[in-house]
């Protein structure tokens, strides 16, 4: 005897065909959105819990954030070790540029200093159309470029690469600094505005405080570096005739308006001390502060808009040899008590 769907005739048979295709295909759909929900989990794993870095050298990273794939990179040091915690420097390029010419050895020197003091280099990147990270901004506040125009999420940005780094290394939470050059300066600010709990100190090179609203918590210590005569941020305020298009920045605070603020903020002595003086060269200590901080502004007399000590001319004339930028903010740095 024939079994019954058999005796159906063909039409019973497409039928039958067609269901158990159909029940395939639903088991190989479910089967494949399950494939994805645990590609989906694990990718979130590894964003949240990268591999732990074991060994000196340069690692470069990519994290999900605001609905952008962010870059950043990180730079540990020859002498690093496990067992012992290392101080941190976060280190913002300048409006245009990327972690990859920040992290450049002869552009800043940075790395070179890192093998002396033994301090982790942080580089994130900002928000740049281009998948390498050229051409980049920051958004600080009032400047800079696409990122302020786009209201750029980069202190959360920042603070999700801060987490990872360090839970991927033994880094001192008492010893974590911020410095930038131009538009990174003006991010480190903004840092210090808003993440005192994690940022100690900051170092801003050659750009001005222009948050929009600023309320640190706590104090953040500051030690600002500035050539008098910088073209594109300029000294006494305002964007300089080598700035780039003026609606791609503001007009900058000027730099004694910066530090006065932060006095302010960090309940400090309001006169200052001379506490360097060289040729083409000084600085001054406003101290003591609230809660051990301390603010210092050091002022070379040529250079321009560049990084003092630099050894690379990019353009305009060559930075200032007066002054270390790298040595003034480690020595700073150091001498910065303020307990978390």
């Amino acid at each position: 005897m024939k079994p019954a769907f058999l005796k159906a005739g063909p039409g019973a048979l497409l039928m039958v065909a067609l269901l158990l295709c159909a029940s395939a295909a639903a088991q190989d759909g479910t089967l494949r959105e399950r494939l994805r929900e645990r590609r989906q989990v694990q990718a979130g794993d590894a964003q949240a819990q990268p591999a732990p870095i074991t060994s000196p050298g340069d690692y470069r990273y990519s994290l999900e954030h605001g609905g952008r794939t962010r870059l950043y990179r990180v730079h540990v040091p020859p002498g690093y070790r496990g067992d012992t915690p290392a101080p941190l420097l976060l280190s913002l390029h300048g409006g245009g540029g990327s972690m990859d010419y920040m992290a450049k050895d002869e552009n800043y020197g940075q790395l070179s200093h890192a093998a002396r003091a033994g301090q982790v280099l942080v580089f994130p990147n900002g928000i740049s159309r281009f998948r390498s990270g050229m051409l980049a901004t920051w958004n600080a506040g009032a400047c800079c470029g696409a990122a302020r125009d786009e209201n750029v999420d980069d202190v959360g940005f920042i603070r999700a690469v801060l987490e990872r780094v360090m839970g991927q290394l033994n880094i001192d939470r008492q010893r974590v600094y911020a410095t930038g050059m131009s538009n990174g300066a003006m991010m480190a600010y903004r840092l210090a505005c808003e993440m005192p709990e994690l940022i100690r100190a900051i170092a801003p090179v050659a750009g001005t405080d222009n948050t929009l609203s600023c309320a640190p918590g706590q104090p953040v210590s500051v030690l600002h570096i500035h050539a008098r005569n910088d073209t594109h941020v300029l000294y006494e305020g305002g964007a300089g005739p080598d700035s780039v298009d003026k609606a791609q920045v503001t007009d900058y605070r000027s730099v004694p308006a910066s530090v006065a603020r932060w006095v302010v903020f960090n309940g400090c002595q309001r006169s200052p001390q001379r506490v360097l003086e060289t040729e083409g060269a000084w600085c001054e200590l406003y101290a003591p502060c609230r809660g051990g901080a301390r603010v210092q502004l050091c002022v070379t007399e040529r250079g321009g808009h560049s990084w003092p000590g630099g050894v690379k001319r990019t353009r305009g004339e060559a930075a200032s040899q007066a002054l270390s930028a790298n040595e003034a903010m480690w020595e700073f740095f150091m001498q910065t008590r303020t307990p978390r």
